[in-house]
């Protein structure tokens, strides 16, 4: 059984890690460049950073490969690396993660071709597929425990990646990006993405949603889903900290190591099990997450207003479908079965 399942199996909830491209900025990545390349350029920095999230206790760690596949990789002329650079990115955190004191499950990071689908766009499923599948091998080969697929927005395209991740035989995570007013870019909604979820992705074993515009609004998503899944589902979390701002000539992000723990509460109580942070999440925000997991006993499923109370306003469409049919704020009860608790 691959140690994903075991460790779910084992435990309540798991810590994934936080951010990669935007801890990279503070190490030197600049603005443009391809942060892949590290994977041969800058080994040193690539471990640095797993170990720095290891530290905090992480569970799951995601290789630098969310722009490796070879239409990202054009943009830099590193087109002919997808093998070298995935195979050496999950090398990198392979040994990062075997050294740990903890089990740490290495995932590997499959982000968007950066390319429309047909019909909308120019990109065809089976040359989508195609390069999903040249990306997921070679993160295979480099010894990945799981495929991790991430930042999403069109079924089209989370079909084409599932197909591929599923063809190497290793299980797969899946998450979306809902970004634009509780939707996703292509407008496909969080509760419509269950049904997909398991229809597009073969050895699918946990779904949810990512990045996006803030913990609030990522949390009325799964609010949205939990009322379309079963006891046998496991939920992902992984939000950026906060809010962005242009500040001082570059990004930053509005979430503090208080706020980032309070949303890996809610998130928990919200039914997800595994519980991490996107965009701007450094090992301190991971390590308040920690901590509050590990002293948090999970209560009922809050709604829309207690998210919005605890970490801040959501999107109308997020609101929206965190309602029921009489326009009131709607509390799930929490999902039934047996846990085990946390490490």
């Amino acid at each position: 059984m691959p140690q994903i399942q075991e460790l779910l199996q084992q435990r309540d909830w798991l810590l994934a890690d936080g951010a990669t491209g935007t801890n990279y900025f503070d190490m030197g990545l600049q603005s443009g460049d391809a942060p892949e390349l590290w994977n041969t350029d800058h080994v040193d920095r690539v471990a640095d950073l797993h170990r720095r999230f290891i530290s905090a206790g992480a569970d799951i760690v995601l290789t630098n490969t969310f722009g490796g596949t070879r239409y990202r990789l054009q943009l830099h002329g590193a087109q002919d690396r997808v093998t070298e650079l995935n195979d050496a990115a999950a090398a990198i955190a392979r040994e990062e993660a075997d050294r740990a004191d903890h089990p740490v499950v290495v995932a590997g990071s499959i982000g968007p071709t950066g390319e429309i689908m047909q019909p909308v766009g120019n990109l065809s499923l089976q040359d989508a597929t195609e390069a999903f599948a040249e990306q997921a091998q070679a993160l295979s080969s480099g010894g990945v425990d799981v495929l991790w697929l991430e930042t999403l927005s069109s079924k089209e395209e989370m079909r084409a990646a599932g197909q591929a991740a599923a063809a190497t035989g290793l299980p797969v995570v899946a998450t979306m990006t809902f970004d634009t007013n509780g939707s996703t870019m292509m407008g496909v909604s969080p509760m419509e993405l269950v049904g997909l979820y398991r229809e597009m992705v073969p050895r699918l074993v946990a779904f949810g949603a990512n990045c996006g515009i803030g913990a609030a609004d990522l949390l009325g998503a799964l609010l949205a889903m939990v009322r379309q899944i079963d006891d046998s589902d496991i939920l992902v979390a992984k939000s950026n900290c906060g809010i962005p701002a242009y500040v001082d000539g570059r990004i930053q992000y509005s979430g503090t190591p208080e706020l980032m723990a309070e949303y890996a509460r809610l998130a928990l109580n919200t039914g997800a099990r595994i519980i991490g942070g996107c965009c701007g999440t450094t090992p301190n925000h991971l390590k308040a997450m920690r901590l509050a997991l590990e002293s948090h006993q999970k209560s009922d499923v809050p709604n829309i207003e207690t998210v919005v109370g605890e970490l801040g306003p959501v999107t109308e469409g997020t609101r929206a479908r965190c309602l029921d049919t009489h326009g009131s704020p709607k509390t799930d009860r929490v999902r039934k079965g047996r846990r085990r608790r946390g490490r």
